[in-house]
């Protein structure tokens, strides 16, 4: 080989040949190991130079398509924290394209000299790429994300054809990206799609991982959602064009925090065996052990260069060559972490949020992990949204009906101005939700008071033990119609709540039409009918499906809804000033007293401006008996109608008077807004 270049880590091909460069402090000797398309290895040469700690060298003859992995020659001394093995073959963590399905094997454990080649994927030479146009950049304030996971979103989709299914091709069907746009969300959250491999635990029991939380690179795609698209990266950029081109936003979820290499005793697939104590955060008093503050073996090193590098690279190739308008991070508090701890100024998290390219992405914590002083919500920088389960709690536990809770529900259905507010960010910066990926779905919310995790293998030990759901008596299933009609009402009243209060919402796919996963509150390794969207639900509540779009239009339409900056004494703004009150249900206004064990109020929102006057109410009866609610008498001559209700009759003003029915929710609206 020749020397070639250190500037570029991964591989660079040119019309000569390709640049292979890798970045190891540790290595005494790299081998590039050459395969053929049948995987079978044709040659192994040496990296014939090293400069700054990164290997390189120049092959030529040789292009895109090429089929490579690395042996690394150095100490294996696990108790002093380094774990290089030739015998393991590494894929490259700048390859852009893997090729071959990952097999569990004796051979890819990194304590004994067997050969790894035939069991891992292999890096592929990609060809370099021209950046993806932006998509429509959606304004945060009027941002609407949508979870779904790519596989278990097609598998069963009627309109998607077998081999498209759980495929990047599959999101690019038509009848898919128009029930998308149809149904009013913006922006489009992926679930990982990064390659990942399946644990071990999940192989003996026959189980696959559908999640995709257990990655292996963070610039390849998952191979096998590239269908019968030969290169993974070509079918995802394909992907996001088609989603662009229906006008909607790709959010991608990434799991940045640790790898699918698990902790001491899990495989030397690639970073392992590169440089062990560059990449991951080793116990300090016993070196052969990780710290294990993500729970999944494995943490990785946010103080370590080599590690900000490789995030701020892996991040800027999503976003500028693969298309990708934000991020999602998974369990976020990790790239803030410190030995001692999280730090809102540490230099990930301030070189993501200053980067000239990534600043214009949408950024979007999860703000906590197992670790210590794990939790976080509301601690990250300016510039970052943050998934707010606070939301998520107060809604589920008022409208189950716990006591003390009316108070909390306030607070969140204005913000969170609490959490957000003292670090100067916007209401959009709480992500607001009632379900996600990880925990009950909506339709299991109202069905189910206990997990049912047995197919996980697990002996139902996985998965949130508390989840505030009620089931009405009745645990799954059931014929009973008068309970059918309250878990359906219950239902909309949380989606309600979630998108009428201030702040960004997030939608769980399958919601909208009531999906369930029988109780399973942790579906990560359920890649079957369990984990599916079972689309035959959305043809058996057409109505609900429709009051879902009729409140996504509401809040479009209404800029009250999705308010730019937190309301307290009043807010003025391009010559409009918005306030804001809280009211009993006879109109008048509350005090602290009033917030006892409340499970009844009104929230009020007036914008005046020269002639114009606009209102909203969103009126709240929480109690399992029907109450009176009157408006304001100074309100009370401006044309009030009732705009959507969750209650199971329709309902009508009467000048400023309305009975509003048990445990439901009226919007009225002023008839100038």
């Amino acid at each position: 080989m020749q020397r070639g270049r250190s500037d570029a880590l991964g591989a660079t091909p040119d019309r000569d040949g390709v640049h292979f460069a890798l970045y190891s402090s540790v290595a005494e000797r790299v081998e590039l190991c050459l395969f053929d398309d049948a995987g079978s290895q044709l040659r192994c040469v040496d990296l014939p130079d090293c400069t700054d700690g990164v290997w390189h060298g120049f092959e030529p003859g040789i292009g895109p398509g090429q089929r490579y992995g690395y042996r690394v020659h150095g100490p294996y001394a696990p108790a002093s924290g380094r774990r290089c093995n030739p015998s393991k073959l590494l894929i490259d963590p700048y390859a852009t394209s893997l090729t071959g399905e990952f097999r569990w094997n004796p051979a890819v454990f990194g304590d004994n000299a067997l050969d790894s080649a035939a069991c891992v994927p292999k890096s592929v030479v990609a060809n370099v790429k021209a950046p993806l146009g932006r998509g429509p950049s959606v304004p945060w304030a009027d941002t609407i994300f949508y979870e779904l996971n790519l596989r278990g979103y097609t598998m069963r989709h009627p309109a998607v054809d077998e081999a498209s299914r759980g495929t990047f091709t599959g999101l690019t069907n038509r009848a898919v990206l128009d029930y998308l746009r149809s149904l009013g969300v913006t922006s489009i959250e992926l679930m990982p799609v990064h390659a990942f491999i399946d644990e071990h635990h999940l192989a003996e029991l026959g189980l696959r991982n559908l999640w995709g939380y257990n990655t292996i690179n963070f610039f390849a795609p998952m191979p096998r959602y590239a269908g019968h698209v030969a290169d993974a990266s070509l079918a995802f950029r394909e992907m996001v064009e088609s989603i662009h081109e229906a006008g909607l936003e790709v959010i991608l979820d990434v799991a940045y925090n640790h790898t699918g290499e698990s902790d001491h005793r899990g495989p030397t697939l690639s970073f392992r065996g590169i440089d062990n104590e560059a990449y991951y955060r080793l116990a300090p008093t016993d070196r052969a052990h990780y710290i294990n503050d993500t729970g999944t073996g494995n943490t990785i090193d946010a103080d370590s260069p080599v590690v900000r590098q490789l995030v701020l690279d892996s991040l800027r190739y999503w976003a500028t060559v693969m298309g990708v308008d934000g991020f999602r991070f998974d369990l976020a508090t990790v790239l803030g972490r410190h030995a001692d701890g999280f730090s809102r100024s540490h230099p990930l998290l301030e070189a993501i949020g200053n980067d000239p390219v990534l600043r214009e992405r949408k950024l979007i914590a999860e703000p906590w992990d197992p670790g210590p002083g794990g939790y976080q919500v509301g601690q990250f920088p300016s510039g970052w949204a943050e998934w707010n389960d606070r939301f998520r709690d107060a809604a589920r536990r008022f409208w189950r009906g716990d006591a003390d809770t009316g108070a909390e529900l306030a607070e969140r259905l204005h913000g969170s101005a609490d959490l957000f507010g003292p670090s100067g960010r916007p209401p959009a910066a709480s992500v607001n939700k009632i379900t996600s990926h990880d925990g009950f779905t909506l339709a299991d919310v109202v069905a189910y008071e206990r997990r049912h995790n047995e197919a996980n293998g697990e002996g139902n030990r996985d998965g949130h033990a508390h989840n505030y759901s009620m089931n009405y008596g009745v645990e799954g299933p059931t014929d009973d119609a008068r309970i059918l009609t309250l878990r359906r009402q219950h239902r909309l009243n949380l989606l309600a709540t979630l998108l009428l209060s201030q702040g960004t919402p997030l939608l769980l796919a399958g919601d909208e039409f009531g999906n369930s996963q029988l109780g399973n509150n942790n579906g990560y390794a359920q890649d079957n009918e369990i984990g599916w969207l079972d689309w035959m639900q959305r043809d058996r509540d057409p109505d609900f499906v429709q009051s879902v779009r009729d409140l996504l239009w509401l809040r479009r339409e209404h800029p009250l809804l999705r308010i730019r900056d937190y309301v307290h004494d009043g807010l003025t703004h391009a010559g409009k000033t918005t306030t804001v009150e809280w009211l009993n249900p006879d109109g008048s206004g509350r005090n602290d007293d009033h917030w006892r064990d409340t499970r009844a109020f009104t929230k009020l929102l007036v914008e005046t401006g020269g002639s114009e006057f606009s209102a909203l109410a969103v009126m709240i009866n929480g109690w399992k008996e029907g109450m009176d609610f009157a408006l304001p008498a100074r309100v009370s001559g401006s044309g009030w109608h009732v705009a959507f209700t969750t209650a199971v009759d329709e309902l009508a003003l009467e000048g400023r008077r309305l009975h509003l029915p048990a445990r439901s929710i009226v919007l009225a609206v002023s008839g100038d807004a």
